[in-house]
């Protein structure tokens, strides 16, 4: 016979005061128990975390053990399984119906790397259990092509209620949609800023994404067509920058940043991912060399008042990995593949506290003067 008074009502009331670390309220007014289950001086029972990507489950795991503990018994046994439900605040959507969030990927200027973090972040957050997807919005020079090794590839027609779609490239576990997978890579792209913003357009209303937790949208360098087509085209859940420590490179992302904060566009962004923070050889893994400089990322997060997602040394096997169509998180361990991991968990945070925290973006519309 039971020597606690365990009951599913005694459960929640002790679960209720385990508190969400980042959104600061207790996981039963959140809706994030269920599945209890009751045995004799046990209990078992389900935590629906905001993402799978989620870097807290153990401590949560951990705050949900010590309240049964202290507020029914210490020799309860307690079993706790974590799942996910991504979160999101996209709600009624024409466009992209099955995806929770979208995220712009954007730099101010060309060169620091940025479809290489896209990359490695979208196959970190699919590698956590979530369902991820890419565009290719950089129209005039598209990398993904090449980082998933699917140059070759061309996106198949469905026909779905009527209607031709394109069936997005899947590679490694990710979702694909570039003009690369359109146009021939010898082919020069000479077309104006118009036709370009409708062929992004054409990716988000004439392609079968299907269900995703995250598409992630790798933006060309700088503020431009693409950019104001992005924001008009869909309502975009936030915002990343991805930037080099240089100062040259921090004075263009302050541009880029600043975009995504003027009233009319006001997109969060979420956070700034420092890529080639220093250089690390494979034959010293423990050594850092800052070549291009160091604090810059620091200093712009500082002074816009967001987070340092992550900082990505330079290392050769990520560029090799990229040049050979297998991006670093398929296979390589190291300190920057680390890096990546911790770039997106610290990703998905953001995207879970901004959706509780903020009211769905309005997708921009611009008046003509």
């Amino acid at each position: 016979m039971s020597s606690y008074k365990l009951t599913e009502q005694t459960v929640l009331a002790a679960l209720s005061n385990v508190e969400e670390p980042d959104l600061k309220r207790d996981i039963i007014s959140l809706g994030m128990v269920k599945d209890v289950v009751l045995g004799v001086d046990s209990v078992r029972f389900t935590v629906v975390l905001t993402t799978p990507a989620c870097p807290l489950k153990e401590l949560i795991r951990q705050r949900c053990e010590d309240a049964i503990h202290t507020h029914i018994g210490p020799e309860v046994a307690v079993q706790v399984d974590m799942t996910a439900n991504v979160t999101s605040t996209r709600s009624d959507a024409p466009l992209l119906p099955g995806v929770k969030n979208i995220i712009a990927v954007a730099s101010g200027k060309g060169g620091v790397g940025k479809s290489t973090v896209t990359a490695n972040l979208a196959i970190a957050l699919h590698k956590s259990g979530a369902k991820v997807g890419i565009i290719d919005a950089d129209i005039y020079g598209p990398s993904i092509p090449v980082m998933f090794g699917a140059e070759e590839m061309q996106p198949q027609i469905v026909q779905i209620d009527g209607q031709n779609r394109l069936q997005p490239i899947r590679q490694f576990g990710i979702k694909l949609m570039s003009i690369g997978f359109l146009v021939p890579p010898d082919q020069a792209m000479l077309w104006r800023g118009p036709v370009a913003s409708r062929a992004l357009q054409q990716f988000f209303s004439d392609t079968e994404w299907g269900e995703l937790d995250y598409l992630l949208i790798d933006l060309p360098p700088g503020t431009g067509d693409i950019h104001l087509s992005l924001v008009q085209t869909v309502p975009v859940t936030g915002a990343i920058i991805v930037t080099t420590p240089q100062k040259v490179a921090i004075a263009d992302a302050i541009k880029g940043l600043a975009m995504f904060r003027q009233p009319q566009i006001n997109v969060p962004v979420l956070g700034i991912v420092e890529n080639m923070a220093w250089f690390t050889p494979a034959e010293l893994p423990g050594n850092k060399y800052y070549i291009f400089g160091s604090g810059g990322a620091a200093q712009l997060a500082e002074k816009f008042d967001v987070p340092v997602l992550g900082q990505v040394p330079l290392v050769q096997s990520v560029r090799e990995a990229g040049d050979e169509g297998k991006p670093a998180l398929v296979s390589d361990e190291g300190p920057a593949t680390e890096a990546f991991r911790e770039a997106a968990e610290a990703l998905a945070r953001r995207v879970a506290i901004r959706n509780a925290t903020q009211d769905q973006t309005k997708r921009v519309e611009f008046t003509r003067v």
